[in-house]
């Protein structure tokens, strides 16, 4: 069961492109979403909005544009994007803005803070990504995020593997920011066993990469 807002009830203002608007007062993050994902659904717009005027923060879903924006702050408002390459990630990520608003959608992919980024080839955005984390700890945080979302570790606990049975035109700008990543790391990357998938990514396993994975599992 949802945990309560507290304070609760909530209220959430969902919009579409066409003009039309709803108003909710809810007090869970689940009858958030049963709401919400009842708008989307009955709809076939190229913009939705949730708003939560109260934290003045939103979240605008493009599937005209296949893109997820994020945004927060009415003075001085920081807004961040989000390609997005699968229909189905547009209803989870309402629910992570219900449940934890902008912060909750920080590990749901590759965000970046100029809209014109996201034209860039995906190979490109993933480089450019990889390149906005100068630490190991935060480097090594995003390693983790990218294994968790399609990840496995090998029976034989000595390897990590990356886009677990995807093909390799699967995700390009998460395997080139990963790769990216691992590199300036120095964690070890391993030839595939040959029966393994197209788009598979298998490294050594490193204990700064053990202790983080644990944190997803």
């Amino acid at each position: 069961m949802a945990r309560p807002y507290d304070p609760g009830p909530k209220q959430f203002v969902f919009a579409d492109g066409d003009g039309n608007g709803q108003q909710v007062s809810v007090g869970d993050p689940q009858e958030a979403y049963v709401a919400f994902s009842a708008f989307f659904r009955d709809r076939n717009s190229g913009t939705y909005t949730i708003g939560d005027e109260r934290t003045e923060q939103s979240l605008v879903l493009m599937p005209g544009q296949g893109v997820i924006a994020r945004l927060m702050g009415a003075d001085r408002p920081r807004s961040e994007y989000l390609r997005v390459d699968r229909a189905n990630r547009y209803l989870p990520s309402a629910m992570l803005f219900f449940e934890n608003g902008y912060a909750g959608l920080d590990h749901f992919g590759q965000w970046f803070s100029d809209l014109a980024d996201l034209d860039a080839p995906p190979e490109v955005r993933g480089t450019a990504r990889a390149a906005t984390f100068t630490t190991e700890e935060t480097a090594i945080r995003e390693v983790a995020r990218i294994w968790a979302d399609s990840g496995i570790v090998d029976p034989s606990d000595q390897y990590y593997v990356f886009f677990d049975s995807h093909d390799v035109d699967d995700d390009p700008a998460e395997r080139a920011e990963l790769l990216a990543l691992i590199e300036y790391l120095g964690i070890e990357r391993v030839d595939a066993p040959a029966e393994a998938a197209g788009g598979e990514v298998w490294v050594r396993t490193d204990a700064r990469l053990a202790a983080e994975c644990a944190r997803w599992s």
